[in-house]
């Protein structure tokens, strides 16, 4: 049976899902699992290692009944995945000792303030790219050392296992024979050296970390092994792996140096490909490794704005002045601008470039003739703004300016915030007709592999034309809306610091 189809892992925050795509790139069917979310105290954030598991199972198995498509036309897995996120399990069992710690979790909050009072924030910065925060792994792994009886014994006797979700997930898929993870994921645990390419021993010692719990790096393109019979009857290769936002910079083709996609979720994740040497940033962004495909890395600068599509659900779920997603738009459209009204949605902190824990949302700038559009078109603004911090940022790490945007993300499909954004920034921001552009990453990068595409210029022929939004402001008034927006930032931020 002749083998033309790629299945996608794409296993995220909030769901477990699976794609199949076909040659042509196009999806033929999808299949989604919600995850719960745990959280035993505030601002701590936990996801069940086994629910993940099984639910990613459950999507797989389930898009193959839906679509009829027989496992033995699959040609190859591609996995995608929250990032950071970490999982310690026993090497025998296979059992979890703990929760999987999420990549939002604030626990080690304090951890990461002692790390950086002594000194040691920039040795970290230079060998992984990344700012000291409780947002990445090795923080996590050293709280389960710490705080579960007996882990660290156990650890140090060589008898557990450490991994981010892509690990978690291969482990499962090949019964236990494969303890892996790729680049992208390694770049973002505050482990990894992304100039060596290894684990760095003065990180490990830092955190205490034993280097025997760690997986294997690998490329993010490659045949890495196969799943067991158990799973689909068939023994099928797992070709790709890559962390969800790397994986959208691919499956958006953003295969050049100056390429930046920008994907909308809960927050929204900035990354803007730099080539094959990494750019230090001098300005609170991320360096991270964007894809390793053979022996060429590329590389990445990032900023994550923490609150995106968050802030629409506040004003859904919380302030209840809109029912849908889609109302927000109507409305916002119904007033001419916000009125002078700038809302700072810094609910847990500001993200990049600020990294300020202790902002705190604002709504600034109300009159007696501020109406609930007025607020709700702030809003929707405010996304567009956070995401022009973090694009000014990258023109000056970068020393150039991006040409068009590519997006993805919920928000995306806002014709409203699409156009702002357009406007705000005074670039083409383009939304592509394959909006599941992380899964169609790791479908690329596992495709790849195996020959379904020979070269990333093969996979280009297969992008399908989607709708551009121009900016249509005109300079001065781009200029003086984000003048005023800055004003605004500056009011939220240290608020609730001591």
């Amino acid at each position: 049976m002749q083998k033309k189809y790629i299945l996608a892992l794409d296993q995220g925050t909030t769901s477990s899902r699976a794609v199949i795509f076909n040659r042509r790139s196009e999806i033929l069917g999808i299949k989604s699992v919600p995850l719960r979310q745990i959280y035993p105290e505030p601002g701590w954030v936990e996801h069940d290692p086994e629910e993940i598991w099984k639910g990613q199972l459950e999507a797989l198995r389930g898009v193959i009944e839906d679509t009829g498509i027989s496992p033995e036309e699959i040609a190859c897995i591609g996995i995608t995945n929250q990032r950071e996120t970490v999982i310690v399990w026993d090497k025998n069992t296979g059992r979890p000792v703990y929760n999987g710690i999420v990549w939002q979790c604030r626990r080690t909050a304090a951890k990461c303030d002692e790390i950086k009072a002594r000194g040691l924030d920039t040795m970290i910065r230079d060998k992984t790219g990344l700012v000291v925060d409780a947002y990445f792994s090795a923080t996590k792994i050293q709280w389960i050392l710490d705080n579960v009886e007996g882990v660290r014994e156990r650890a140090l006797a060589g008898e557990l296992l450490a991994g981010t979700v892509d690990t978690w997930l291969v482990w499962n898929l090949t019964g236990g024979q494969l303890h892996v993870t790729d680049y992208t994921n390694a770049s973002r645990t505050m482990l990894f050296n992304i100039n060596t390419l290894e684990w760095d021993r003065e990180l490990l010692e830092t955190f205490g970390i034993p280097e025997s719990m760690l997986p294997k790096v690998i490329p993010s393109s490659g045949i890495v092994g196969e799943t067991v019979e158990e799973i689909l009857g068939v023994r099928i290769p797992i070709s790709g792996i890559a962390g969800d936002q790397q994986s959208a910079l691919f499956g958006q083709g953003c295969f050049e140096k100056e390429c930046a996609k920008n994907t909308y979720g809960t927050g929204c994740f900035i990354l803007m490909n730099v080539g094959k040497i990494p750019v230090k940033s001098n300005n609170n962004l991320l360096t991270t490794i964007a894809w390793g495909i053979g022996e060429e890395i590329e590389y990445a600068l990032e900023g994550s704005v923490f609150n995106a599509g968050s802030s629409i659900q506040w004003l859904r779920d919380e302030l209840k002045i809109i029912e849908t997603a889609r109302q927000a738009d109507i409305d916002a459209e119904k007033v001419d601008d916000t009125g002078g009204v700038y809302v700072v949605p810094a609910y847990t902190g500001l993200g990049a470039p600020y990294w300020d824990p202790y902002a705190r949302g604002i709504i600034i700038g109300i009159t007696r003739g501020t109406r609930r559009e007025h607020i709700i078109r702030a809003t929707l603004e405010s996304i567009a703004f956070q995401s022009r911090d973090v694009f000014e940022a990258m023109k000056a790490d970068a020393g150039t300016e991006v040409k068009v945007l590519q997006v993805d993300g919920g928000v995306s499909v806002s014709p409203f915030c699409m156009q702002f954004q357009a406007d705000i920034l005074g670039i083409p921001v383009n939304r592509p007709a394959v909006t599941e552009t992380t899964a169609l990453g790791a479908a690329h990068l596992a495709g790849l592999a195996v020959g379904i595409w020979k070269d990333k210029l093969d996979i280009r022929k297969e992008f399908a034309e989607g709708k551009t939004f121009m900016p249509a402001m005109d300079e001065k008034t781009r200029e003086d809306k984000y003048a005023r927006w800055k004003r605004a930032v500056e009011r939220s931020r240290n608020w609730v610091a001591e």
